[in-house]
């Protein structure tokens, strides 16, 4: 595989191009929730053309709550606002959300007055539309998602907006459709799938069957198609069995009842697939494995259905890979590597990834990365 995407990625250039020596411009930056124990930071890159990163000159930037300093189980701990103006964090060790300013060289800013109670324990997934906030508390016994409105930078708790869960919910995921009418939950505990349409006032209606039971153990990434509102995949991260981690595909009905598309789930024949990220085009899905270390790709068919392209082995051993994203391009995917502190880089061609030579990069000492963001 990485040699058919090297040669796929090949392409002529000029002989005055061939012989530059400079630095590779920057073309954007790479954001990371440190989650780093006693006073949370943000680590930041500069993102070069050739899918490079360097640090962000001032990085690590202080969040303004506290991490844990090992490792959150969820996808989403890290958002932008919906004009990328901001950047917002959970802090999980202060059960805690903080809002940045994200600033046009890249540096961070913590906005006055921008950290907020989460109304929960262990706040560890975040899903924005518009001005819209939702927050997933984790901590047993006070799990929820709960609901704040951003307004100049500041989170605005929403009266009547909590949904209060089981004890053992443990919450991976929550997350908005493209047109911000539904709202789904991961809860990895009882392994269900909660399902909401999002009414006046931003507040949150179950929809008729909601918590769906799930197709495999620990329901814990997930993603909408960037293509299709309607078409959900949620990763199934705790099968016991030997590389039998599966995704599934559903369709997620006006009413927001979820319906697997037929064939679904689909096998993965990695273990514990965990994060879930679909290329800008809707037709490939990403998703990280992390007890094999690697990453399995899969094409998306018009109705839903998968195919399993192959998987790409993550240099190292033991990196703890956990959440990915990628570039606005596409062109790149960036990988959280929790267990070592790092993130690694991988070019992309369809459905095939190879590793940058210089991947992987440092974050901060301390850094247990949960949540990345790319702009």
């Amino acid at each position: 595989m990485a040699a058919a995407t090297a040669a796929a990625l090949a392409v002529p250039v000029s002989a005055s191009a061939s012989v530059s020596t400079g630095p590779s411009p920057v073309v954007g930056h790479v954001y990371v929730n440190d989650n780093t124990k006693t006073a949370n930071t943000i680590g930041a890159f500069d993102r070069h053309a050739d899918g490079t990163l360097t640090p962000e000159p001032g990085s690590p930037f202080p969040a303004g709550g506290a991490g844990t300093g090992s490792g959150l189980a969820s996808q989403g701990a890290l958002q932008f606002s919906a004009d990328g103006r901001y950047l917002i964090a959970v802090d999980a060790g202060s059960n805690q959300i903080s809002v940045l300013r994200v600033h046009s060289d890249g540096s961070l800013s913590r906005v006055p007055g921008g950290v907020v109670w989460s109304r929960g324990v262990l706040p560890d997934s975040i899903a924005v539309h518009g001005d819209l906030v939702y927050v997933a508390n984790s901590g047993a016994g006070h799990s929820n998602y709960t609901g704040f409105w951003l307004v100049r930078g500041h989170l605005l708790h929403i009266p009547g907006s909590t949904v209060t869960l089981a004890a053992d919910a443990a919450p991976g995921d929550v997350l908005f459709n493209g047109t911000g009418t539904k709202l789904v939950g991961t809860e990895v505990g009882p392994s269900v799938i909660d399902s909401f349409t999002v009414g006046f006032g931003g507040r949150l209606h179950a929809a008729p069957g909601s918590p769906f039971k799930a197709q495999g153990l620990g329901p814990f990434g997930s993603e909408f198609s960037p293509a299709s509102p309607d078409q959900l995949f949620v990763s199934n991260a705790h099968n016991t069995a030997a590389d039998s981690g599966t995704v599934s595909a559903f369709t997620d009905s006006p009413d927001g009842t979820l319906s697997p598309v037929g064939g679904s789930p689909f096998a993965d024949d990695q273990m514990a697939p965990c994060w879930v990220e679909i290329s800008h085009n809707g037709q490939v899905l990403f998703t990280v494995n992390t007890a094999t270390g690697s990453v399995s790709s899969y094409q998306i068919a018009g109705n839903g259905a998968l195919t399993l392209i192959g998987s790409t082995p993550i240099s190292g051993t033991k990196v703890g890979a956990v959440d990915a994203r990628l570039s606005p391009d596409g062109r790149f995917l960036y990988v959280d590597e929790s267990a070592v502190g790092q993130v690694a880089a991988f070019a992309v061609s369809g459905g095939s990834l190879t590793e940058l030579g210089a991947s992987p990069f440092a974050l901060p000492a301390g850094a247990a990365p949960a949540g990345i963001v790319i702009n």
